[in-house]
This record gives structure tokens, C-alpha cells and sequence, in this order.
């Protein structure tokens, strides 16, 4: 009985090892995991109550430099190339450099890249959901002087905010990129 249980001991460390290793190797990295190219449809709501659907693509690819990634956005099929710049992979923090002297900070969290920008007078909020051979896409925005103030009895300012703009696409990875 001894035996068995020295056995079986082994086994379930075996076992426990080969799962991690497992597991680990199933852990996405960014961007490194999600390189390739998506495609969809760009859904437009517009304020009348009308949906715009444009043809839309997204690509992540490596480049020849270090650290940066080509990133082109294709809204029915006009590009817009940027550049996907890594800070600080660990704390999930980049830059999105749109190579014309605009450079946006960006945030990558649960499998979500979060960027907010201004724009004159308008405020955006940009967010790419990666979940496996899937991206969701969504920018939304709003004019900054049109916030409402609310909670006037509190010992504080807090405004709202109308949604002006909303874009969203589902996208699908077409092709994986390991270049």
C-alpha cells in the first residue's frame, strides 16, 4: 500500500507539472499573441437612430525595430498605418504612435487595449477587446461642452457626459502573423 501511494504521489506531481506547463503556454502575450489580421464590419450609429457598416480590417504585425509593432486600421479599404510602441510590457503600457507627431498612450489589461484622447473639443475612448480569434472594436466620444452637472448636494463636481459617437466592429482574425 505504501508503494501505491508513492506512486500515485509521483504521478499526481507529474501531473500537476504537465498541466502548469500547460497552462502556461496557453497565457497570451501582447501584442506578440494577437499578431495578424481581423476582419469585419465597422457598425456607425449615428444620431438619427441610422447604422453606417463599413468594410473594416485591422492588422498587427512585427517590424524590423524592437519593441514596435506595425498597426493599420482599414476603413473600407482607405489605411491608416500607426505604430504600436512598448513601454512597459509588464505593466501592460504602450503608445500608439499615429507617425505624424500624435503619439496616444495606451493601456493593455485583460485582454483589453484602452486609449483616451482629445480631440479640440472632443473626447474619445478607444477600446480593443482581444478573445481568441475574435476583436471587438469600439470608439466612443462626446463634446466636452456639453457635459451635465449632477449631484449638486454633494460636496463634490460631478459631470456627465452624452455619448455623441459610437463605432463598433466585430472582428474576426483571418490570419495569424508570426512576422
Amino acid at each position: 500500500m505504501y508503494c501505491y501511494m508513492q506512486k500515485f504521489k509521483v504521478f499526481l506531481g507529474l501531473l500537476v507539472v504537465v498541466n502548469l506547463s500547460f497552462a502556461q503556454g496557453e497565457n497570451p502575450v501582447f501584442p506578440d499573441s494577437y499578431l495578424g489580421s481581423y476582419q469585419g464590419t465597422l457598425n456607425i450609429y449615428l444620431l438619427d437612430g441610422k447604422i453606417q457598416e463599413v468594410p473594416m480590417e485591422f492588422h498587427l504585425t512585427r517590424t524590423d525595430a524592437e519593441n514596435r509593432y506595425a498597426y493599420t486600421l482599414v476603413y473600407d479599404g482607405q489605411a491608416r498605418e500607426y505604430t504600436l510602441v512598448v513601454l512597459d510590457k509588464e505593466k501592460g503600457l504602450y503608445e500608439l504612435d499615429e507617425n505624424n507627431g500624435i503619439i496616444l498612450p495606451t493601456r493593455f489589461a485583460n485582454n483589453i487595449l484602452f486609449s483616451f484622447f482629445q480631440v479640440d473639443s472632443t473626447f474619445l475612448s478607444s477600446r480593443l477587446a482581444f478573445s481568441g480569434k475574435n476583436l471587438n472594436f469600439e470608439i466612443l466620444s462626446t463634446q466636452l461642452g456639453e457635459k451635465v452637472e449632477t449631484g449638486k448636494n454633494l460636496e463634490m463636481n460631478i459631470y456627465g457626459f452624452p455619448i455623441k459617437g459610437l463605432q463598433q466592429a466585430s472582428l474576426t482574425r483571418v490570419e495569424t502573423s508570426s512576422d
